[in-house]
């Protein structure tokens, strides 16, 4: 369990291999994930952070065989999701006079997950210190990156800075270091967990980065509390979550639909077929949201410069996989995107003029009024969606 991560850093983590979903089950996991813990030996010990709440007694079992429990002095709250902070409870039934570091608000979540009566505990804010012996910890709060109790932690000496969530993925992996890995996998999975995890907040975490860049420190780590941590060029990762931060966007365009008899998957299809004839240099995904992973699909709209989205009508509404992807993306709040609508229908045909609405209230610009097709698209059906494919094509040259 404990492996030498750098200096007097361990990582004491979990690795799940053969997790495929987590916040409950929407966000699918491809590549397993993991959760990163660490203790840093000093002349004093400090644990910073545990792993996900079903592991709790396997992950303070294994700190007492390898000698850390008893010598631990102090435990590090950077964050208390449980998938974080989910083993407190019983690491303090074992260690009941461990002193607790904490945001102010980590105070609050340490009392609302766990009964804390009589727990040594203090608030710290950012700049404030905690000597280990040679090497001290700096405490850095960054509410909302994702939870109003998030801080991170900078070690002297070692130059670690402990990010919590910041610069994480769900990504398993038997190495512990960014270089180690496949970097197309590691962006990939960097780029959906930011979409879905941080892209909500992304003025904030820009503010964060700029904040910690202008500090007199030296990092030559950053240590993730999911999936690889960084080395090297850390302007990597902190370059790529600036980009990502400000209403990102590539050549991309992504039609999102879901279909109950093929019509309105024919009409995805056609539009995409118009786009590429009239601009071939444009990327286009279609994805069907009952076929695909929500974050997934969430991962190609951050992607994308303009999403089509379609849905037949049903019961006078739209089919429950697009009403799904609709709301997640209103909270994942992305800027400076385009879209239009479109759908088949029988009798009444409300799905478009819905997805239109809740697309602008979410924040997203209307290119042209929806497509509204009734029953199967006919020949001339098809050249009239493909005309209106092209012109949307020429548009996003």
């Amino acid at each position: 369990m404990k492996r030498h991560f750098t200096g007097n850093v361990y990582w004491v983590g979990k690795t799940e291999w053969e997790l495929n979903s987590t916040h409950s089950t929407a966000f699918k996991l491809h590549r397993g994930t993991s959760y990163n813990a660490y203790v840093v030996e000093d002349e004093k010990m400090a644990l910073l952070d545990t792993v996900r709440g079903q592991h709790h007694e396997e992950f303070v079992d294994n700190l007492a065989a390898e000698g850390i429990l008893d010598r631990l002095d102090y435990y590090i709250a950077q964050h208390l999701e449980p998938d974080h902070g989910g083993c407190l409870t019983e690491l303090m039934r074992r260690r009941p006079d461990l002193k607790i570091y904490c945001s102010p608000a980590g105070r609050r979540s340490i009392a609302g997950y766990h009964d804390s009566e009589g727990w040594d505990i203090t608030e710290v804010k950012t700049g404030e210190t905690l000597s280990l012996g040679e090497k001290d910890l700096t405490f850095i709060e960054a509410p909302m990156l994702h939870w109003p109790d998030t801080m991170f932690s900078f070690l002297s000496g070692d130059n670690v800075l402990f990010s919590n969530d910041g610069f994480g993925q769900h990504y398993a992996s038997e190495y512990l270091w960014s270089d180690e890995v496949d970097p197309a996998e590691l962006r990939e999975e960097a780029l959906k967990y930011f979409t879905c995890i941080l892209n909500p907040f992304a003025p904030m975490v820009k503010n964060k980065i700029e904040e910690i860049q202008a500090m007199d420190i030296t990092i030559e780590a950053i240590a993730t509390s999911h999936g690889v941590s960084w080395r090297g060029d850390l302007s990597i990762p902190m370059n790529m979550y600036l980009e990502w931060c400000d209403a990102y966007q590539e050549n991309q365009v992504t039609v999102v639909y879901d279909s109950m008899w093929s019509s309105t998957r024919e009409i995805a299809e056609e539009l995409a077929y118009g786009i590429r004839e009239d601009n071939h240099d444009i990327c286009i995904k279609i994805m069907s949201t009952a076929k695909y992973a929500e974050n997934d699909i969430m991962a190609e709209v951050f992607k994308s410069k303009a999403i089509l989205v379609g849905s037949p009508t049903i019961n006078s509404g739209i089919l429950p996989s697009m009403a799904a992807a609709l709301e997640e993306i209103r909270g994942l709040r992305f800027k400076n995107k385009k879209f239009m609508a479109f759908g088949s229908y029988g009798w009444s045909g409300e799905a478009v003029p819905m997805i239109e609405e809740k697309l602008e209230a979410a924040g997203f610009d209307k290119m042209r009024d929806g497509l509204r097709m009734q029953w199967q698209p006919n020949q001339a059906a098809r050249e009239e969606v493909h005309a209106v494919g092209k012109e949307i094509g020429a548009a996003l040259k």
